[in-house]
């Protein structure tokens, strides 16, 4: 297998081995935002699996991968004006007035709503150098971020995020 063919399958193995099937998962659509977090969330290893799905689970608190391109996010593309809040505590990450279609199959960004929800980290775990993008408030994964790539946004990149690490907001008229 070559090189790039590597980095297709790692990601979809990680999910494989979590066992999760993702195809009829959705962004949850709520009707008000919830709570923003104030301070940092910290929760023990069995209150976050009582809380969350168990395919946010294994994105949010053990960095798997979702299949691109599924019922997710084909939903994804049809949301309308909102903001999209983790999934894990709430806190505000991503605007939809910033979301663009990278035609990679996941949630694409190319800013974040608010600077101190989102933390980066550097990733080694594929052989090479990636910024994987956490949420600031709880320390769940959500996904990466890739610079200089010419979508012809303003700032050149793109935060690839798990969309079943979000829930979407629709703004109120």
């Amino acid at each position: 297998m070559n090189a790039f063919a590597h980095l297709l399958v790692l990601p979809l193995l990680a999910l494989s081995a979590c066992g999760q099937d993702y195809r009829n998962t959705e962004i949850p659509v709520m009707e008000t935002a919830p709570e923003e977090p104030t301070e940092f969330v910290e929760k023990s290893d069995e209150e976050w699996k009582k809380e969350l799905t168990p395919e946010q689970y294994a994105v949010l608190r053990h960095e798997a991968t979702e299949p691109p391109n599924g019922p997710l996010y084909q939903k994804f593309k049809k949301h309308g004006d909102g903001n999209y809040h983790c999934a894990g505590c709430g806190a505000v990450l991503f605007e939809s007035s910033t979301k663009f279609d990278s035609g990679t199959g996941w949630p694409s960004f190319w800013d974040v709503a608010k600077a101190e929800n989102i933390k980066l980290k550097t990733d080694n775990k594929l052989g090479y150098t990636r910024n994987e993008v956490v949420c600031g408030k709880c320390d769940g994964h959500l996904g990466h971020l890739f610079e200089g790539e010419p979508y012809g946004n303003p700032k050149d990149n793109r935060y690839c995020i798990n969309g079943v690490a979000l829930t979407f907001v629709e703004k109120s008229e």
